[in-house]
């Protein structure tokens, strides 16, 4: 069985052609020949040894996903459906601005937090993508976007693992490709222009920290515990005690002088001038230096949630930015291809095998839970 190379940052890349007799030297080359060059086929890696390229070619590949679906929006933001096998599908969305490019990626296919407003959390988790999973979703962007400009230059200037998934679940795949997106000799991309976004998971926001600081942004959606709980379960694990402290902690490491704070604007839940009072009043206590962005809902039928109305999110950014928070309204994107924020679902063509075996997870599930 050959190895997948996207699955190496340069560090897994180096010892795998140590492994073979090869110098330092050639991993780099490699490792260059794939993510900047976006070349798969080891016979078009001209400055590398012919030895070399027949080696690699019995044990190992560049595999790209599949993908399932393209569907471009209005506005220019494109949305991938990837094929990651067995029924399972993840979506990443390139999001065009003039001062940027930006591209969502996903670390699991579905998600295991379940937050009440997400349509990812609706659909169940089937497992983690692998290091090459998250990396290739990158590797198809910006190398397809290339082509179609007829340039050479990067395309992607920011990545955001805002897509399907709990980036910080995911933690062991997660590192080594941010790593890689970081890499001089990969995607060269700075570390305030990588963001891991997280609803909350204290113990690996500590680590990120300490092993691949980037930019931080926290799914808050809620200024108290009680409300938090029943929006985003995973407070009930970490409060907003906790979490805030260890955003606290992580600012001593990040490469930003404040964590961005999403939350998501619901009609009649968490969206009064009384509640935009106690999320001032929340940071305010704990001295966290925060930029908050405020995302208008995305309704979908399971979530029985609303957005918002204009006005309200208005009101509701004016209280903050009158008591000193930098607050900003998220503008919204893609939203007629299901691409805005909180809208990736997978939804693969086959949708009654889906849920047949989401059913089966279920079931087995709730069977290990009673033994």
């Amino acid at each position: 069985m050959t190895v997948n190379l996207l699955d190496y940052d340069l560090d897994g890349l180096t010892v795998f052609c140590e492994g073979l007799g090869e110098k330092a030297f050639r991993a780099k080359q490699l490792y260059r020949w794939i993510h900047q060059k976006g070349a798969s086929d080891f016979a078009q890696m001209s400055d590398l040894a012919k030895s070399l390229r027949e080696k690699l070619t019995g044990i190992a590949h560049v595999s790209p996903l599949k993908v399932l679906t393209e569907q471009k929006s209005s506005d220019g933001t494109i949305k991938w459906l990837f094929d990651v096998g067995n029924g399972d599908a993840v979506e990443a969305v390139f999001i065009p601005e003039d001062d940027r490019n930006t591209l969502c990626i996903s670390s699991q296919a579905g998600c295991a937090v379940g937050c009440r407003f997400c349509s990812t959390g609706h659909q169940g988790f089937s497992r983690n993508l692998t290091t090459g999973e998250i990396i290739a979703q990158l590797w198809f962007a910006e190398h397809t976007i290339r082509k179609v400009k007829g340039t050479e230059d990067r395309v992607i200037s920011n990545v955001v693992m805002m897509g399907m998934g709990e980036p910080l679940q995911n933690y062991a795949a997660l590192v080594p490709a941010l790593r890689t997106m970081l890499s001089d000799h990969g995607y060269g991309l700075s570390r305030r222009r990588v963001t891991v976004s997280t609803s909350g998971v204290v113990p690996m926001i500590d680590k990120l920290a300490q092993d691949c600081p980037v930019a931080l942004a926290v799914s808050l959606h809620a200024p108290t515990d009680v409300l938090r709980d029943d929006l985003v379960p995973l407070n009930r694990k970490y409060p907003l005690k906790e979490l805030l402290e260890a955003c606290e902690r992580y600012l001593q490491a990040a490469p930003r002088d404040f964590i961005t704070m999403e939350y998501c604007m619901l009609q009649g839940v968490n969206d009064s001038p009384e509640q935009a009072k106690q999320l001032a009043q929340l940071v305010k206590n704990v001295k966290l230096p925060v930029k908050f962005n405020l995302i208008p809902f995305n309704p979908f039928p399971q979530s029985g949630l609303l957005c918002s109305a204009p006005k309200v999110v208005a009101e509701f950014a004016k209280i903050l930015q009158d008591a000193g928070i930098v607050t900003t309204v998220r503008k919204t994107r893609g939203d007629d291809i299901d691409a805005a924020c909180g809208q990736l679902a997978g939804d693969v063509q086959d949708r009654t095998a889906a849920s047949e075996r989401m059913a089966k997870r279920r079931v087995v599930m709730m069977q290990k839970q009673s033994a």
